[in-house]
């Protein structure tokens, strides 16, 4: 690709400030200087930092924000609960918040991590927070993930702080055009759902509204599962076994399925409070027993939880079933419980087989949460974004596993020039910079790149290489510039500061290879936030960059 005369007089007429240049068609440096800090040389585009996706599929057609134990901003163990872990999740766009509810003295529920020495917070302060931030950063809607621990009677009193706090914002019941399928988040705007065991039909609580529900208690039940589990001593399953599995499905009685005949199994009991049963509406809390059973019995509003652990063994074993069960179905994914330090794991396994909620620590800085924030920039940062047809389609037989997928793959070149005041710590007194490229998405496409080490100059670094990425699945595809200095093989390299965006959303300029320039301002930071960032790319010809 070549830039015509016509571009170059147009940037010139655009940018540049001395007529006298202006006139003779060329450009000053403070001309260059306008152009380089412009939109049109950033390297996220413009059109995703607004709401342009179709917003009105089913909520499950979405990859959602979420948070794991939203209240804690420490560690899981000892560390302090604070409000400012609501407040900060819902600023960065966080749609899916999680809340420990625990009976507390004087009648008031309590929000902790139980048999923790985490502290304590009251349930009403965390709810008053939300209401106040809840739509602050995206119209779209919130869910409220309640483990609810408490007795009956101080669920009724979490359900009436609910409904006098958020008011007609809390969705108490279904919609009319939506008696039988998921809404979609544009049907949802400023709506607060509340996700949460539920006993009955959506019909039957239809039916209650506007009645007196104090002091009704309802018998919650569930079966357990202690074995026969799909995920275990298994080689990967292929796609046309899981379609012949399918067919036999619909073919057999139910009861002779063997996800869910012959296998142990226990009932546990639990009162609910009709009062906040009845808040739950597109987001009943079911447990995940395996996706056979989902497949039968599972209705459209039931979301699943899966821990780590498990979902890492399914997206191997079962990744059709997988992706076939999230194409329909809500599905949660959430930090193993040996995660006392509040770290994270990596987001993108869990994206690649079409999780909508993948929950992590938002308190807990490094690569999981520089991909959580990367690929939440898109949509606008409203915290939803649409599933790339390979996850909603499952005709597809979309594998991320598989070594070749070759529908749209990209071929992006990088070229690394310079850096400018590079921020660096006072104990770095001879820098040696390095700039790292890393690539996430389906095992295939993950790989890292790196330029070689400028020695002892941060002040302006120069490297002008140049790399060439080759990206099969540019829909779950997200791209990490990070900026180091080597400390040596003991002390490893100190992060100046990274960034991480979707593929698809870097900006499309005609230009015969892309080029990056960082230009950093000397505060040291994790992300190097534009406009304090400038990047200038173009990319090879492709459909899925346009």
């Amino acid at each position: 690709m070549e830039i015509d005369h016509s571009d170059s007089v147009e940037i010139i007429n655009k940018y540049e400030p001395i007529e006298e240049v202006k006139g003779e068609r060329q450009m000053s440096i403070e001309g260059f200087a306008r152009y380089m800090f412009s939109s049109e040389c950033l390297l996220f585009k413009e059109n995703c930092k607004t709401v342009y996706q179709d917003m009105n599929h089913p909520l499950s057609d979405y990859f959602i924000s979420s948070s794991h134990n939203t209240y804690l901003i420490s560690d899981q163990i000892l560390g302090p609960s604070d409000i400012w872990g609501y407040v900060s999740a819902l600023v960065k766009g966080c749609r899916c918040l999680e809340i420990d509810c625990w009976d507390g003295s004087q009648n008031e529920p309590i929000v902790y991590h139980g048999y923790t020495f985490t502290s304590k917070l009251l349930f009403k302060t965390v709810v008053q927070a939300i209401n106040k931030y809840a739509f602050v950063t995206s119209d779209y809607p919130v869910v409220l993930s309640l483990e609810n621990h408490c007795s009956p009677g101080q669920q009724e009193v979490m359900a009436s702080i609910l409904q006098s706090t958020f008011g007609d914002f809390l969705l108490s019941d279904m919609l009319e055009e939506f008696p039988d399928t998921l809404p979609s988040p544009e049907a949802l705007k400023f709506k607060i759902l509340v996700k949460n065991r539920k006993v009955g039909t959506l019909s039957e609580t239809h039916e209650r509204i506007g009645t007196d529900k104090s002091g009704q208690v309802l018998e919650w039940k569930e079966v357990i599962y202690e074995d026969g589990d799909e995920d275990s001593g298994m080689d990967p399953e292929t796609w046309d076994v899981f379609l012949s599995r399918i067919k036999e499905e619909k073919e057999a009685d139910p009861s002779t399925l063997s996800g869910i005949a012959g296998v142990k199994k226990r009932k546990r009991k639990m009162k609910i409070a009709m009062a906040l049963s009845d808040l739950v509406i597109y987001t009943k809390a079911e447990k995940f027993r395996n996706f056979q059973y989902s497949r039968v019995y599972q209705q459209f509003n039931e979301t699943n939880s899966i821990g780590e652990s498990r979902a890492r063994k399914l997206s191997k074993l079962r990744v059709h079933e997988f992706i076939f069960h999230t194409a329909a179905f809500i599905t949660r994914v959430y930090p193993k419980m040996m995660r006392a330090d509040s770290s994270n794991f990596n987001p993108q396994e869990f994206w690649n087989v079409g999780c909508q909620m993948v929950a992590l620590n938002f308190q807990t800085p490094g690569l999981p949460m520089d991909l959580q924030n990367g690929k939440f920039l898109d949509n606008g940062g409203s915290g939803y974004i649409l599933k790339p047809d390979i996850l909603r389609d499952t005709t597809l037989g979309f594998n991320p596993n598989e070594p070749e997928y070759d529908d749209h793959p990209v071929t992006l070149t990088i070229r690394i020039i310079s850096g400018i005041q590079l921020p660096v710590s006072s104990s770095s007194n001879t820098p040696d910079i390095v700039v790292i490229i890393e690539v996430y998405g389906v095992p295939n496409d993950h790989v890292k790149q790196q330029t070689r080490v400028v020695k002892n100059n941060a002040f302006s670094p120069k490297w002008n290489e140049t790399f060439t990425f080759l990206i099969q699945v540019p829909e779950l595809a997200l791209i990490r510039f990070v900026v180091e200095t080597q400390q040596g093989l003991l002390s490893g390299n100190e992060l100046l500061g990274q960034y991480t965006l979707p593929v698809l959303c870097m900006n499309k300029v005609p230009l015969p290879q892309v080029i990056v320039v960082f230009l950093c301002f000397p505060n040291p930071v994790r992300t190097l936030n534009l406009p304090h960032c400038l990047f200038m790319f173009g990319t090879s010809e492709s459909d899925a960059c346009n």
